[in-house]
């Protein structure tokens, strides 16, 4: 693929990319992908594990300069998406645990980090950040319920085909701009979308609820047993895993 830098060990893919455009004009979908990371980054300051040369790590830049900021869920929802359509072509079935972690059952299977850079009203550039677990087999870490492709399979894939995959269906996705329908594609693959489950707020109380709705701002609406409606962004509520 065009615009691609592999690099066997990099402290984090979307780091990279930031890096770069300081010194050069990126295009866009440029990809960088890796082997290895130093200090590979999840959400909100979580690291990733991931065992030298197993699994996908990459990173993608876009310029999405007509997507309103108010809407940049959109973004989110595009790549999450992208990656369970391309899972189901190797027979895995997969869901999406909101806002975009990528689960097989009730293990997380991988996860996307989403870095927009805001100038002017506008995101003058988003730095997309996948880690996928492929041909990891076992998991050291302290993270409850990681699952990688090969323990679903048991058979390994090729890494770099999988990546130019996704990538190619992110394009896609990104090129069409039917947000309503991916939107609407994305709510039919969330986990645990039906149903109450238990939820936990920061400070540890608990509830029961069921999923009600996804905002355009990726604020997630949920339906307490008594019928309440509350709105949490992420971090603010949290999926109790059995």
């Amino acid at each position: 693929m065009k615009n691609y830098l592999y690099i066997p060990k990099t402290h984090s893919t979307n780091v990279l990319p930031k890096e770069k455009l300081r010194q050069e004009t990126l295009p866009e979908f440029f990809a960088v992908r890796t082997a290895f990371q130093t200090a590979g980054k999840g959400q909100v300051g979580n690291s990733w594990e991931a065992q030298r040369g197993k699994n996908l790590l990459f990173s993608m830049l876009l310029r999405p300069h007509h997507i309103p900021i108010h809407e940049q869920f959109i973004i989110s929802q595009m790549v999450s998406v992208a990656i369970v359509r391309i899972l189901k072509q190797y027979g895995i079935e997969s869901s999406i645990k909101w806002p975009n972690d990528i689960y097989v059952g009730d293990k997380k299977l991988g996860g996307i980090l989403i870095e927009n850079s805001l100038r002017g009203g506008r995101i003058e550039y988003t730095i997309i950040g996948v880690g996928l677990n492929v041909n990891q087999v076992e998991f050291k870490s302290n993270a409850p319920n990681p699952v990688s492709i090969f323990n679903i399979l048991n058979k390994k894939l090729a890494v770099k085909t999988l990546f130019t995959s996704i990538c190619s269906e992110i394009s896609q996705l990104y090129s069409t701009s039917e947000f309503e329908m991916l939107s609407a594609e994305y709510k039919t693959y969330l986990y645990r979308s039906k149903g109450f489950y238990q939820f936990k707020y920061p400070e540890g109380e608990q509830f029961e609820a069921q999923i009600h709705s996804i905002a355009a701002d990726g604020q997630l609406w949920l339906q307490k047993r008594n019928g309440e409606l509350a709105g949490f962004y992420f971090k603010e509520v949290e999926f109790l895993l059995s």
